[in-house]
């Protein structure tokens, strides 16, 4: 069942249109012109509009540009029967759903309608789910140290310079990278991300280029890597500093030429990507070791972000409590959770090793076994382990 909002100015068709839409088991209300149209839409969100295009005062045209500059989540259907092709063009371009001449098909009608609606929902779910993701990739805090990262993401974004981010591990390395994609003219882009320590040696090459078929043992079909993947976007490299050598030195390639060639082929492929990568090591206490190269990492550290540990900003402690205890009671659907002034300051007084991804981990366990409002006497009981 849709939710419909008719818009025109002839009765008879209003009327037609709800008596067969509600047989159809739709919601319908009505409105007799624009101006009233908009109104409704102020108060009340529908999945679909039906709008016709010839109406005194404020005509159909008028009325989808208010609609769409309002951002009201709805589909657009025009109706007209002084239309042609050139107005149902328009009507499309500027971000209708659907143009429908008088007189109306009801077969095309309800097709259309139905279409709208699956439509409209999905658009919902989609803004809905990019919203949960924004949330969870949000950087949460106000010290010296985070201001200063986010001024620099703001600076560096637009650009494609390749950024290499530090940080011991939990830090939230993985947020800025997200960030600096979110904030770029890649957004629209994939994002690919590729934990470089989680990958064996002996494939990282592999997943990284791709490979042709039979180009070893279990290659049974050609496979496109993740620099392929991540064409017109951004590919993150994650714990850079476990790569192998070997790797470096084609991912060194691949940054010189912007190209890239499948393990197994010497046919070089035009890739377009943005590259950050992120290490919880020294690399140029690896470089000395032999461990890493040199150029590459001249290569990737053209801009450099350090990211502080939780330690050194005790002082978003109480932003980030009550970021993780809503994004947790929204994940578990449980009712929210407060925490007290005490609860916080004791949250600050442990040393967390584990940094942001250990706090997350303790207000988890905090939300669990605590009642409606998490105390001083929780974090002492619950927070830490018995050997800390």
């Amino acid at each position: 069942m849709a939710k419909i909002l008719v818009i025109d100015d002839e009765k008879a068709i209003r009327n037609a249109l709800k008596d067969i839409l509600e047989y159809e088991k739709h919601s319908v209300s009505l409105a007799e012109d624009g101006m009233k149209g908009l109104k409704i839409l102020e108060k009340e969100e529908f999945d679909v509009v039906l709008c016709d295009i010839k109406m005194p005062g404020m005509d159909g045209i008028e009325v989808l540009d208010q609609i769409l500059e309002n951002g009201f989540d709805t589909q657009v259907v025009m109706i007209s029967g002084h239309g042609t092709v050139e107005t149902a063009v328009d009507a499309i371009k500027k971000g209708a759903y659907d143009f429908i001449e008088k007189p109306l098909d009801l077969n095309r009608l309800l097709v259309t309608i139905k279409n709208a609606t699956t439509h409209s929902k999905l658009v919902t779910e989609t803004k809905a789910l990019k919203k949960k993701v924004t949330q969870k990739f949000s950087m949460i805090g106000e010290s010296d140290a985070i201001l200063q990262i986010k001024e620099m993401i703001e600076r560096v974004a637009e650009t494609d310079a390749r950024v290499l981010i530090t940080g011991s591990n939990g830090t939230g390395k993985e947020l800025v990278a997200h960030s600096l994609h979110e904030s770029s003219k890649r957004a629209a882009g994939p994002f690919v991300e590729v934990n470089c320590a989680a990958i064996p040696s002996e494939l990282i090459e592999s997943e990284l280029f791709g490979h042709e078929k039979g180009s070893f043992t279990s290659a049974h079909k050609q496979r496109s890597g993740k620099f392929e993947q991540a064409h017109g976007g951004t590919i993150f490299l994650d714990e850079i500093g476990d790569m192998s050598l070997s790797a470096q030195a084609k991912v060194l390639r691949a940054l010189q030429e912007n190209k890239i060639s499948r393990v197994g082929s010497d046919k070089s492929i035009p890739v377009d990507v943005r590259v950050l990568a992120a290490t919880n090591k020294d690399l140029k206490a690896e470089i000395k070791e032999g461990r890493f190269r040199e150029d590459l990492y001249h290569r990737l550290s053209v801009i450099l972000i350090h990211v502080p540990s939780l330690n050194e900003r005790i002082e978003d402690i109480p932003l980030l409590a009550e970021h993780f205890i809503d994004l947790i009671c929204t994940e578990y659907g449980m009712a929210p959770r407060t925490i007290t002034v005490g609860a916080v300051k004791e949250l600050q007084n442990i040393n967390w090793t584990g940094n942001i991804r250990e706090l997350r981990n303790v207000l988890e366990r905090l939300i669990i076994l605590s009642n409606d409002s998490i105390t001083e006497t929780d974090v002492k009981m619950f927070a830490q382990p018995l050997s800390r």
